[in-house]
């Protein structure tokens, strides 16, 4: 059985990522891209469905014993497990290098005190654990053979192959360090180099450590904001600059329950929310990448912008179902592929262009692409931003007039006309201007409940959403608006946990809801995020403060995060790690510093 969501670590090379348990399992990896098939499944199933466990020996019977401690090595993303065993202590250092060549899992196991007896069990199943390769010696070398794909493991101590699963069985003493290697290269080619293991976590630690140096946040949460910042360095696939929404696949929403979805995909608001924090904390070259990624994608099609695309740029994302994995603690379907990608989401015209305007207004260096890019998707909103659509959460239910759609239509047209003011666009200044002071008065007359004193989730609905907390913030209505504290307010009361975290809006248990889909859901953490910055702008600092660190505790040991937090179970549950929720704990962080509203 697969370890709690916040049980895992993340390592990764900037192209695929491995969640790795306290237990020292590897339960998931794609392989060579972050949305290739897996040859760890086992996290949306059993053993069966592959693994690869190292750790110190124990009885067959027993389950295998959970690291001490564990954490990153300073700034970096190479994970440091540690047990205490009657025998003495042991470390295991998991890592991917940054490569050009051949993807690699290393582990190194070092001896830290007495004598520890040790095991590998190294079990790949291809396919998403549908498929047992062909296992066989070549030159001394253990690779697995499936189709297109082949898997070369390097071992410095003997293995014996059992059950179809690899074996080594060791001892390490102190000081003593022995090295594993898995690398992936296409089964029609040359064996890949044999791993240096050393000299590659040398390389590895070294390249964190640069790429940490060019931050430019040193405020009071600097811990948590460079671990954000890592973890979604590490969700960029580094030949494109592409971002994909978190690693992983169908960890559910509602345990056990059916809101399974595949994120190994690039987002467009997902990406754009991205690229905004990494450019206020000094990272520009991710910020001209993505840009690049961004003018390939909708190249030649900017009127049919879908929400998501390939991490290359692919626009065909078809959803399957996997049927021979039970899915994560039983929660049903495994999907891969998401059939959203096609859906009519306006708000993400805004948020593109909201990305676009932060990267002009930092100092990136102009792009005329660019810039017609953005001109072309305000023409197409002029005839579509009074259209009903998915929205911001991509319900599977009948499209409405969201009111959060409509704000970013309006964001779109805004940062246009800045763009036009600035002289480096030619466009319709006073046309747009009009278009803009339209949509504005459409969402106050249309999605404001007077009543209530409170925007809602759709025109002439009663509900309420949390994507609403973002009206201020892009600056569509000042903080100090009544309208703007009474929907806050609102959605406090409303939308609130007992712990105060913040729900996306109201689902219906067994019913469909608004989304379209039976069951509930937990708190979703990027809201909870948009709150404690909202508490701050309208003057409410210290309960911002005590809302954002109740935030940060949620945290898992090693600073990551997931899709939302369930109150119920207290546990973190859905994709994981979530760049959605990592965006906004950076965002809320710099919000906070800059008002001095922390503690000590």
């Amino acid at each position: 059985m697969a370890g709690r969501i916040e049980d895992y670590a993340l390592i990764g090379d900037m192209q695929t990522a491995a969640l790795v348990c306290r237990d020292g399992t590897v339960d998931w990896l794609c392989l060579p891209r972050f949305d290739s098939h897996a040859i760890f499944a086992g996290l949306l199933g059993t053993e069966e469905h592959g693994f690869w466990r190292l750790g110190p020996a124990h009885a067959s019977d027993a389950p295998p014993p959970t690291a001490a401690r564990r954490s990153y090595r300073g700034d970096s993303l190479i994970l440091e497990s540690e047990w205490d065993t009657p025998r003495g202590t042991v470390r295991v250092i998991d890592f991917m290098p940054p490569r050009d060549g051949a993807p690699q899992l290393i582990r190194i196991v070092e001896g830290v005190s007495g004598r520890v007896p040790m095991r590998s069990a190294l079990r790949m199943r291809f396919s998403y654990g549908r498929v047992v390769p062909w296992v066989h010696k070549h030159e001394g070398r253990t690779v697995a053979v499936a189709g297109p794909d082949s898997v070369w493991f390097d071992a410095e101590a003997e293995t014996y192959g059992k059950s179809l699963t690899t074996y080594s069985d060791f001892t390490v003493a102190p000081g003593e360090r022995i090295a594993f290697t898995i690398s992936w290269e296409p089964s029609h080619k040359e064996p890949p180099a044999l791993p240096e293991p050393e000299l590659s976590l040398e390389a590895t630690e070294e390249f964190w450590r640069e790429w940490v140096e060019h931050c430019t946040y040193h405020g009071p949460y600097r811990e948590a904001v460079i671990r954000s910042l890592i973890t979604l360095k590490a969700l960029t696939y580094a030949p494109t600059g592409g971002i994909v929404a978190a690693p992983t696949t169908s960890l559910p929403e509602d345990i056990g329950g059916v809101r399974n979805w595949d994120y190994r995909y690039t987002w467009l608001r997902d990406a754009a929310i991205t690229l905004s924090s990494l450019l206020r904390t000094g990272y520009r070259e991710e910020a001209r990448a993505w840009r690049e990624w961004l003018l390939r994608a909708v190249a030649g099609d900017p009127e049919n912008l879908q929400i998501m695309y390939g991490i290359a740029g692919e626009r065909e994302l078809g959803e399957a179902e996997l049927d021979w994995l039970p899915g994560y603690e039983s929660s049903a379907p495994v999907r891969v592929g998401n059939g959203a990608a096609h859906q009519l989401q306006l708000d993400v015209y805004g948020e593109v262009t909201e990305a676009l305007h932060l990267a002009h207004m930092t100092g990136l260096a102009r792009n005329d692409y660019a810039s017609l890019l953005q001109l072309k998707l305000i023409r197409y909103l002029e005839d579509h931003w009074d259209e009903p659509d998915e929205g911001i959460w991509e319900v599977r239910g009948p499209r409405r007039h969201f009111v959060h759609s409509k704000v970013m239509a309006w964001v779109a047209v805004d940062r246009t006309i800045k763009l036009i003011e600035s002289g480096d666009a030619d466009g319709p200044l006073e046309r747009w201007r009009e278009l803009r002071d339209d949509i504005h008065r459409d969402v106050c007359e249309k999605g404001y409940d007077k009543e209530r004193n409170t925007f809602t989730q759709s025109y002439g609905s009663r509900e309420l959403d949390a994507s609403l907390l973002l009206i201020p913030q892009m600056g569509f209505l000042p903080p100090d608006d009544k309208r703007v504290i009474g929907t806050i307010e609102a959605i406090q009361r409303e939308l609130s946990t007992e712990d105060g975290f913040i729900l996306r809006y109201p689902t219906q248990g067994d019913d469909e809801g608004v989304d379209g889909l039976p069951g509930d859901e937990g708190a979703f953490l990027a809201c909870s995020f948009w709150m404690a910055d909202d508490l701050a702008m309208i003057g409410r600092v210290d309960e911002a403060r005590k809302l954002f660190e109740k935030l940060l505790s949620l945290r898992n040991d090693l600073g990551l995060l997931a899709e939302e937090w369930d109150p119920r179970l207290q546990r973190q549950v859905g994709n994981f790690p979530q760049a959605f929720s990592h965006v906004p704990l950076i965002d809320t962080a710099l919000r906070l510093t800059a008002s001095g509203a922390y503690g000590g």
